[in-house]
């Protein structure tokens, strides 16, 4: 077992990190991650959840506050060490037992469009017509037929 100021020793391998969960923030694209630090910028280790596993996890948010040992290979990635959890057996002690996610807890991102929401239709866009020139009279002097002043 290590704490999270030797976790950055140890990638590449499989290890057993503890450490307090101070939040637990949702990134982009859904994906989550625990912040061991006051300023996450900084800390040497984090633990990063994809919006895939959430549903064999449960509801990670519970985790927020609480002391937590989490097995796995330990990665680096942009100058310090994080685990990436897949599976709620990675997790020791009380940290394991979280309850699952609620059934109306989303982990897509919001988006403009909503499958509820009626619109009419935009109209389609009209081509302007050109301004055409006066018709030219076209009379030929010579054709008897042709009417004359």
């Amino acid at each position: 077992m290590y704490l999270l100021p030797d976790a950055q020793k140890h990638i590449g391998a499989t290890k057993c990190v503890t450490g307090k969960v101070l939040r637990v923030k949702q990134g982009n694209n859904g994906v989550h991650f625990f912040d061991f630090c006051e300023d996450y910028r900084v800390c040497p280790f984090t633990v990063v959840v994809f919006p895939g596993d959430l549903k064999r996890i449960g509801d990670i948010r519970r985790l927020q506050g609480t002391k937590i040992e989490i097995d796995g290979e330990v990665k680096g990635y942009e100058g310090r060490a994080e685990i990436i959890l897949r599976r709620v057996s990675q997790l020791r002690g009380d940290a394991g037992r979280i309850p699952p996610l609620p059934k109306e807890y989303d982990v897509e991102p919001k988006g403009r469009y909503s499958a509820g929401k009626f619109s009419y239709p935009k109209a389609a866009k009209r081509s302007p017509h050109k301004a055409q020139s006066p018709p030219i009279k076209t009379e030929d002097p010579s054709d008897p037929w042709s009417p004359t002043e």
